[in-house]
């Protein structure tokens, strides 16, 4: 006879394997000129940013080159920990000198974990030292619901953020280095001699005025992304977390990034 216990447990096992898990749902637009709310459902709801994570990396180097911190040119020396950085990578090895220009690339296109690790090394010295410096630069940008604990955005206690501060980052991004955000737009470029493509490609392609995006994944995050699209010389910034694939994730900041621009006031 059956062991009613047994089975029940084994039941609950199996459904607990192939129930699949939700991610929380968060998005906003903006009009990225005004930075007026367009739309909002979670926004300030604090979750995991994923990839999306890198963005304040980004700033972090963008500032640190234009205050001179860090040259584009300048060779970092790639620490076991970078080269061990897990998932998207590009492939670096212990020791071998990078320039900040490649990693910077690599980050902002591939959104490639180890350089973005790398990168915080490299501006600050170690990865939690550049974390405390994230933490500051959003404090200082008002980003008031936004902790980091990594350069990278893979899952980790105390690492969160919201889709109204990732709006804004990205917004504080063009308006504070507009001559950098391009990079957040090439679908496909090189980066320490290897070729690299953008991990939101399918957003860039698919989304008529799209400028920039960047993207991530994580199981506790979902699908995230981020988008700022132009038309007509007015723009719109688009988040969403906890997407269910790439292909929903897409299909949402499509629908998003459209009804902001039917909402945005005409100048």
């Amino acid at each position: 006879m059956i062991n009613i216990r047994v089975f029940l447990i084994t039941i609950l096992i199996w459904c607990s394997a192939t129930i699949s898990f939700a991610a929380p749902y968060a998005a906003i637009v903006i009009d990225t000129d005004t930075g007026k709310v367009l739309h909002s459902e979670n926004a300030n709801t604090r979750l995991h940013p994923a990839g999306l994570t890198k963005l304040a990396t980004l700033y972090a180097a963008f500032e640190a080159v234009e205050t001179r911190e860090v040259d584009l040119d300048a060779k970092a020396r790639i620490s076991l920990k970078a080269a061990n950085e897990e998932l998207a990578a590009l492939g670096m090895r212990e020791g071998q000198r990078v320039s900040i220009r490649d990693l910077i690339r690599a980050t902002a296109i591939k959104g490639a974990n180890d350089t973005s690790t790398a990168l915080a090394e490299a501006i600050s010295g170690s990865e939690q030292a550049f974390t405390k410096r994230l933490d500051e630069t959003a404090k200082e940008l008002g980003l008031s619901r936004s902790t980091f604990k990594n350069a990278h955005g893979l899952t980790e206690k105390g690492h969160l953020s919201t889709a109204n501060d990732m709006a804004f980052l990205m917004k504080a991004i063009a308006d504070d280095f507009p001559n950098y955000l391009f990079v957040l737009g090439l679908i496909r470029h090189k980066a320490a001699d290897k070729k690299i493509t953008h991990s939101a490609r399918r957003l860039l392609k698919t989304y008529e005025g799209a400028v920039a995006a960047k993207t991530g994944y994580t199981r506790a995050a979902g699908f995230n992304g981020v988008l700022l699209a132009e038309r007509s010389n007015e723009r719109i910034i688009t988040v969403v977390f906890g997407g269910r694939s790439t292909t929903t994730m897409i299909a949402q900041i499509s629908k998003l990034t459209d009804l902001g621009f039917r909402k945005k006031p005409r100048s």
